[in-house]
């Protein structure tokens, strides 16, 4: 299956992805616009040929806490889930977090806030970057641009929430879940047997009676002083990602005037924009962040040094802004444009706001 090439949506990929990451679990819930990674899962039935287990919960609050139940014997499992139904799952998320487990999770966002409208949005980054959980926790969040991403991330999220013991959320929006593109799909990898889940994860919960047997997995600790401890330890991970783990990608940066910052399916539009912008004499690079945590604040920080100004654009109302703000001097103009409730920018839109904003402010 090396190589093998296929044209499918940006969720039907995830699952064809998770199938061959070797995933042992997925639990998961219907909603829109994320329903097709559940349903592409029962069309392949994975039980029958890699041992998968894929299960529709009763609910999106039953499925994160199965997805608990199965990272705490070392299983590689996921979820996934649309905005609405990620901010039922909050709390079994921060359970996973203070406890130390890999797990990986899907978000296609949709818009809101409440139920919102089933169109496209970004308006989730807070809830993914800042914790949208109680507790001084983090996920490691992933912004794919493509369909292709999506495959990846599937691999790099397992392998980033095993290294560092933390959950792994692909954040994308329900533009890149539902748009068709050509992919090429991963090697199938066999499932780990147990004995190689019980090397790779010796804290794991095993279930066996007997003290030397048993490992007891939670997030609740009764006395302050161990809980301090356990915070400064999670804390200490977190540093150690914050180190090694920003990813992002640039285009014609160095010889910018303006700086275009975007994630995700806007960061294409936004490529369009940069090309609709040199045509009128206006020099602009893209600076496109792939983690959305670990944020790469120093890299941004390189590429925003000497600009005129910064034109973030999101499709919320302005959240990624703020980390934007906190890359760069003080002094640099940064400006947010954002469409809401699902309608998507055109790349003139992004210049006109480039020009109105920055370059003509005082029009």
């Amino acid at each position: 299956m090396k190589g093998e090439v296929k044209l499918m949506k940006g969720n039907e990929a995830v699952a064809l992805a998770a199938i061959r990451y070797g995933c042992d679990g997925y639990f998961g819930y219907p909603i829109t616009p994320q329903s097709e990674v559940l349903e592409t899962l029962q069309a392949e039935m994975p039980w029958e040929t890699t041992g998968m287990v894929v299960l529709q919960a009763e609910s999106e609050v039953a499925a994160i806490n199965m997805v608990y139940g199965g990272a705490a014997t070392g299983k590689a499992v996921m979820t996934s889930s649309s905005s609405p139904g990620i901010s039922l799952k909050q709390e079994g998320i921060s359970y996973i977090a203070a406890a130390q487990l890999p797990a990986l999770i899907l978000n296609v966002m949709r818009g809101g806030p409440g139920l919102g409208t089933i169109q496209p949005s970004q308006a989730d980054y807070f809830q993914a970057t800042k914790g949208g959980g109680h507790g001084d926790y983090h996920l490691i969040v992933l912004a794919p641009s493509s369909v292709q991403e999506m495959v990846d991330f599937v691999t790099l999220g397992f392998d980033l929430s095993f290294k560092y013991l933390t959950p792994t959320m692909i954040l994308a929006d329900g533009i890149v879940g539902q748009m068709m593109e050509k992919v090429v799909l991963p090697e199938q990898r066999p499932r780990r047997t147990d004995e190689e889940v019980k090397a790779q994860c010796p804290w794991a919960a095993t279930g066996r009676t007997g003290l030397r047997k048993r490992n007891v997995v939670t997030s609740l600790e009764m006395d302050p002083a161990r809980m301090e401890v356990n915070n400064h330890r999670l804390q200490a991970v977190y540093r150690e990602i914050e180190k090694n783990e920003p990813r992002w990608e640039e285009k014609d940066v160095d010889n910018a005037d303006y700086l275009i910052v975007s994630f995700g399916s806007v960061a294409r539009i936004c490529e369009k924009a940069k090309e609709i912008a040199e045509e009128k004499g206006i020099k602009v690079g893209i600076f496109r962040p792939i983690t959305l945590w670990p944020y790469p604040i120093d890299a941004l920080e390189k590429a925003a040094k000497d600009k005129k100004g910064v034109l973030v654009v999101e499709l919320n109302a302005g959240q990624m802004i703020e980390d934007v703000r906190l890359s760069v001097h003080d002094s640099l103009p940064v400006k947010h444009f954002g469409r809401l409730g699902g309608i998507i920018p055109s790349p003139t839109e992004i210049v006109q706001a480039l020009e109105q904003k920055l370059i003509n402010p005082e029009k």
